[in-house]
């Protein structure tokens, strides 16, 4: 069976040159000049300002990092770490109080006390977000979980538990080790 071969029309050969003058060649090849039987399209806008990527000190970031869910064994930990860390047996060194601040602001607050924390190599730290009102708690409480899963902080954290059943407006969180 033969295949038919598709003729090109005006039109398709427009917007594929108006394609091929938006694209750079790569490195080293050198640019397929463009058809002259095609009028020049306008000119692609310019590239938009990328702004640099700041990375985490200090911290190892996978390919296939497990997400954190709060009062669940996460891989990576054994299970008299997770049973002593889960107790309460295993002390946090340092606090963060997050009353009273804006969403935004508590985010960058707990980046950055997370960071320090990590890198100053504190293994457990407790974050207090607060009961919140209603019957979902606060906007922080219920952003809480959402946050430990971003490409920022899920690299430093390894489990996360609240410190008793009852308190549920605090979160106990594991660092990982800085190797």
């Amino acid at each position: 069976m033969a295949l038919r071969r598709r003729v090109l029309t005006e039109t398709d050969r427009e917007e594929w040159a108006h394609y091929a003058r938006a694209i750079a060649p790569l490195r080293g090849k050198v640019a397929v000049p463009p058809d002259p039987r095609v009028a020049p399209a306008p000119a692609p806008a310019p590239p938009a300002v990328r702004r640099p990527v700041v990375p985490v000190p200090h911290a190892r970031v996978t390919r296939h990092t497990p997400s954190v869910a709060i009062g669940s064994h996460s891989g990576g930990i054994d299970t008299s770490t997770w049973q002593r860390f889960q107790g309460g047996k295993l002390a946090a060194a340092r606090r963060l109080d997050l009353h009273g601040q804006t969403t935004q602001r508590a985010y960058l607050s707990l980046m950055s006390f997370l960071r320090t924390a990590h890198a100053d190599r504190v293994r457990c730290v407790e974050v207090i977000t607060g009961r919140g009102s209603g019957e979902h708690g606060g906007a922080i409480r219920r952003e809480f979980p959402l946050w430990l899963n971003l490409p920022d902080i899920r690299p430093l954290v390894l489990a996360a538990s609240h410190p008793h059943a009852a308190n549920q407006g605090s979160v106990r969180l594991l660092l990982r080790r800085v190797r």
